[in-house]
This record gives structure tokens, sequence and C-alpha cells, in this order.
């Protein structure tokens, strides 16, 4: 075949012609992929559910050979008019051979291995066979057993080869300059949609794709597989070998005495407490606000500015005089991808966020899964186009049984659809918290739900009605987060009046922090202060107070689940602070390969291996370092490490649920 009727257009239109073929062979791979491993995937699997996973795979198939054919790509439309000569078309045809063969190659591989391990691989492969020697006679007697994927393998490739595109043109009739610039043009033209491409999408609401994208087409963790395929999961994490399990401990239960990511409530200090309360199946609202530090709310910084301070939130400062804070709060990251793990599946961010390692693969629970297995409703909400910032992938992965994103918005009558639209990243807050509002209350009983806002972003825009309301001061987020509270208000006063209002939790927090304008808030931790809030409206007994303990983002859903009086065990990094006494609540955090952990009033910063330094708390610019002065020193680092090596071992193992104990 060859595209010469195209004339100066033939370099393009072959190079798409084949394109098109190699999307064929990662397609069949796909198929074959399936069909060797249909035990695996048959539960559950209807005809539209495959459809919506062969459509998700594309996305992934697009990144894949646009990655791995760029020089073929760069070959096909390099502005020369002599490589149209036989020698360098053969060489052109050789490469997208050879490239697109090997991919194949790769995907059939996999799908023999993935019995295995039950899913894609990735560069974490050869690390873990990186001692073994029998890797020739392993693959050789795996070759055999499936021979029939050699044939296969070899039948596609002799396709291809055959059905392959040529140009057509020969390089003696061409004009050299209109030829180049022609060519050139082409490049140029088509670079923006490689760059797309690779990253899942034009807009700048999507972020560029990873191997945890794959969620957001499954219903299990399972079929994360079927979508992905394996070059891609290969190049996405290279570079990637993120969770290095250290050798602090070789005792294990020397170190599950220290510290156990696996709450057991039946043999807490609480036991016979809890023994006595049934469990309460109170519906649980978590409102994760966008950047939305604890800095700018005045109710949480009284000494501020020497008493002066009355913050940007009114709405949220008199939601704290009727809930439970704590007088140390703090987030568990910096990325908004770092808050959903953490406050929804209690899984900090250690080395580089959740979602963008191989990890994120794991089963993993959560707030959601873990109460949908009593009978609630789940649902996740957010204002953005669907698959932004992998958000829904991320929560259908942890169980939320629903989601509704931009485009559910617009589709209700009720609301202002796409003229609520911030023109950048999502449905503007207030009209938004509304709708979610409305959501809930057509949902049925007990039910949980989160809801991650957008409007307290870059670039830091208002809608034009309140621009004169809320006009720009200090600095440039706080006209943002006085909207942003003021649509929070208006979201609890619509609440309040609905029959559900009384029978559930709320849980208030940002995703990471933001712009600071205190000195305090630019510190190495005040740079990781959140804030927890906790309201009960329907509990007379739980008192409002800003209890003087150590809270985090991960201690949320262990909170929640003693609320509750949840009688199961369950897993999560955090603890259940409003159970545990003040001198043993504790929060860690990550920032530029230092491990930061606060307890007993101080913060040590540990870098893996040894201690950098250790400040008091009230010491609040971080300015005397006490290490070595401390007597709680030793404990906390005994502590910090069985943390470290828990996380990175049970990340390496994929064992983030009590079901993998």
């Amino acid at each position: 075949m060859n595209t010469k009727r195209l004339g100066l257009l033939a370099p393009l239109g072959a190079m798409l012609g084949n394109l098109a073929i190699a999307y064929v062979l990662y397609f069949l791979a796909r198929i074959i992929y399936l069909l060797v491993n249909y035990s695996y995937f048959e539960q559950g699997l209807t005809f539209s559910h495959l459809m919506e996973m062969l459509g998700g795979g594309l996305v992934f198939d697009t990144s894949a050979i646009l990655v791995t054919n760029i020089p073929y790509i760069i070959l096909m439309l390099l502005p020369w008019h002599r490589k149209e000569n036989k020698l360098y078309q053969q060489i052109c045809k050789w490469v997208f051979i050879v490239i697109n063969g090997l991919a194949l190659a790769i995907n059939l591989c996999d799908a023999v291995y993935f019995r295995y391990t039950m899913r894609r691989t990735t560069t974490t492969v050869f690390s873990e066979f990186s001692n073994e020697g029998n890797l020739g006679s392993i693959f050789l007697t795996e070759t055999l057993h499936h021979f029939y994927l050699v044939i296969i393998f070899a039948l596609l490739i002799w396709g291809a080869w055959k059905l392959y595109i040529k140009t057509g043109l020969e390089w003696k009739r061409l004009r050299p300059w209109p030829y180049a610039l022609t060519v050139l043009l082409s490049l140029v033209a088509f670079a923006p949609f490689v760059v797309a491409g690779i990253r899942g999408g034009f807009t700048t609401a999507v972020r560029p794709i990873t191997i945890s994208n794959a969620n957001q087409y499954v219903n299990r963790p399972i079929e994360a597989a079927l979508v992905l395929n394996t070059p891609f999961s290969l190049y996405r994490t290279i570079g990637k070998a993120v969770f290095v399990v250290p050798d602090y401990f070789s005792d294990e239960k020397a170190m599950e005495a220290i510290y156990s990511p696996v709450h057991n409530p039946s043999f807490s200090s609480q036991a016979s407490e809890a023994s006595d309360s049934s469990f309460s199946k109170k519906n649980v609202v978590v409102l994760i606000v966008e950047s939305f530090g604890r800095e700018y709310i005045g109710a949480l910084n009284k000494t501020l500015e020497n008493g002066r301070y009355k913050g940007y939130t009114p709405c949220v400062d008199s939601l704290i005089a009727k809930s439970v804070t704590f007088s140390h709060t703090y987030c568990n990251g910096r990325k908004s991808i770092d808050g959903m793990p953490s406050i929804l599946s209690s899984i900090p961010m250690f080395v580089e966020p959740f979602f963008l390692t191989p990890a994120s693969m794991n089963h993993v629970s959560g707030i959601a899964s873990i109460l949908a297995e009593e009978g609630y409703q789940t649902a996740f909400f957010h204002g953005a186009q669907r698959g932004s910032m992998g958000f829904q992938a991320f929560s259908r992965a942890t169980g939320f049984q629903e989601y509704y994103g931009r485009e559910d918005y617009n589709e209700d009558t009720r609301f202002g659809g796409d003229q609520d639209f911030d023109g950048m990243w999502a449905i503007w807050d207030e009209p938004f918290l509304q709708y979610y509002a409305t959501k809930m209350s057509e949902m049925k009983e007990p039910f949980m739900t989160a809801v991650f806002t957008a409007s307290s972003h870059h670039p830091y825009a208002i809608p034009e009605q309140y621009k004169d309301q809320y006009p720009e001061e200090g600095i440039i987020i706080h006209k943002c987060i006085r909207y942003t509270d003021m649509a929070i208000g208006k979201f609890f006063e619509k609440a309040s009046r609905e029959p559900w209002f009384n029978n559930t939790i709320f849980v208030l927090t940002s995703d990471h922090t933001n712009l600071s304008d205190h000195a305090f808030y630019q510190t190495d931790l005040g740079g990781f202060c959140s804030p927890i809030i906790i309201y009960e409206p329907g509990n007379a007994e739980r008192q409002p107070e800003i209890q003087d303990k150590i809270a985090q983002q991960i201690d949320i859903l262990p909170t929640v689940m003693g609320m509750l009086h949840y009688p199961k065990p369950y897993f999560g990094f955090g603890i259940d602070v409003l159970n545990t006494p003040a001198e043993d609540t504790w929060a860690v955090n990550y920032l530029n390969g230092i491990y930061q952990y606060v307890k007993q009033g101080h913060v040590l910063q540990f870098d893996g291996q040894q201690s950098k330094a250790l400040y008091a708390l009230n010491d609040s610019l971080m300015q005397r370092n006490l290490l070595g002065k401390v007597p709680q020193q030793s404990q906390m680092e005994r502590e910090l490490k069985a943390i470290i090596q828990q996380y990175m071992t049970r990340m390496t193992q994929d064992r983030l649920t009590v079901n993998s104990e």
C-alpha cells in the first residue's frame, strides 16, 4: 500500500495509517490478554462493561503508542526530501515493526505473567528478579507451554509487515523546499496531538495519566490490568522505585508491638466501652476543601498577630463553635492527589504521591468500602470533568459506588449547567455544594459521601457577581477563601433543613495548604497545617471544643470508625484521635526527603537513616534545634522507623487491607 495520491502530505498520511496498525495490534493484544485470563475477569463482565474497559484502554494505548513510536514519527516527518529513497523508507519500516513488535511481545508475555501477579508488569519486575539466574530457562519453559502465543505473535507481525503503508514518493522528482516546508508544518501540527495523547487529554484539568487512572474504568482492582497495556505500565514507572523497605526491624513482631496500621476495635483499650454500644449507622459526610489551610481560619488562630487576626472564614468559624477540632492539625501531603488517599483511605504520602506509584494498583480500602459492606450508599462529588486529577479512578477503587462530576451537574436541569463552570477547572463551589446537598437528600440512608471543592485554586478567580463583595485583600487567594467559606455556610444552611442532617457526622478538612502570608505557616511543619473539624449536630453529648491533641488527615478514617462504634478490624495508618490520650496522638509527613514526626510537643526530622533535627512545637519558627537534648527523641525515632517500615513493607507486598493479613 502507498499514499502517493496525497502528494506532499504522503509522509503524514503514511505515518497515521501505520500508527492505526499499531492500535490494531494493541487492541488484539488486549483481547488475547482477556481470553488467556478469562476466568479472572468473567465475574461481572457484561458487554457494556467490557466496552467501557476497552474504551478506557484506548486512552492508555494512545499514550503508549505515541511514546514508543516517537523515533518512527520523527523519522517519517523529518523535513528532508532525500529520505524518500528506498533504503531510508525500508529503515523506517523496520523501526516501526521492531518497536511495535516488541510492544506486542511484551503484552503477550504479560498475559502469561498476569496470573502470578494479577496486575500489569511494572519496572519493579527488574529489581524483583535481579538476583535470579534461571530466567532464561523459565522464559523458554513458558514459551513452550504457550506456543500458541508465539504463533499468534508471528501472524500479527507478518500482517503488520504486509499492511505497512509506504509514502510512494521518489526523492529525485521532489522539489526540496516545498517538500521540506510541507513536512515540517505536518510535524509542527502533529506535535500537540502527540503531547495531548501522551498526557491523556488536552484540557488543563487533565494531569498526565498514570497507571492508577485505569481504576476509572473498572469495577474491581483486578480489572485495571485489562485496561492498561504493559508498555505503558513499564515506561510510566521507569525510575519510580519509590518504596524501598528499610531494615530497621528484623523481627516483625517487635515492629508490630511498636506500631501497626491494623485496627482491632474489640481489642482496643476502649473495648469494654465499645462493647456496650452497637454499631451506629450514622451518615458520614466528608468535605475536602481545596487549599483551605488552617492559616485562613480565624477561630484556629486566636493568638496570631497578637490576637488581632480575624481570618477570612466567618462561616467556618461559626461551624467550629459547634464542633470538635484539635490544637495541632496537619495534612499528610502537599498536593491534591495526596489528600484523597490520606483522608479517605488513611494512607499518607511518603516519597511520591500514592496515585503516581505502582502501589496505586494495590488493593485499597477506605471509609467508602468499609461502610458499603455495611449497607451504606456511597458517592463521591467533584465539580470538574470526569477523570480530572484521577479522582474518579481513586474513588472507584476505594469503594465509592457513584461519582458525580461536571457532566452530571450539567445534566441536572434544577441547576445552572455549564454557565456555572469557572472556565478553568470546575463548577463554582456555591452551586456545586448546593447540588451536593440536594443529591444527598435523594440518597437512601445510611450514606457516606465526600465532596472535593475547586474554587479556591489557581488562578484564584471568583464569580463575577461576587467581585465587589469579596475584593482583593491580603494575598490573592484570600478572596477565594471568603467565597468558598460563604459556599460552605450556604451548604450547611441547606443541609440543616434536611431530614438526614441530625443523623450525620460531618468532617471538614482541606486537601493541602496553599499561599501564606505568615511566617509560622511557611516553616517545614507549618506548610502542612490543615484544619480537621468534626461536626455531629445530632449528638448533644459531644461538646464543642478544641482538644489539646495532635491530629492528621489519616486519622479521619479511624476516628469516624470509632464514632460509629464500628466493631470489625480495619486498615488505616492513622489513629482514632478522639479515643486516644493526648500524649499518644501524633502526625507524620514527608517533605523533600525528610520525614517529619510530631508527638509529645516536638517535631522530629528524619532522613531515613538518621535524625537531622528536633524542634519544640512552641518553637513556631523552628529556630532551636534540640537534637540530642530531649529524652523523647529515641522513642520518637523508634516509632517513626516502625511507621516507615510498615508503610514500605505493605506497599511493596500489597497489604493495604485487613484481608491481606
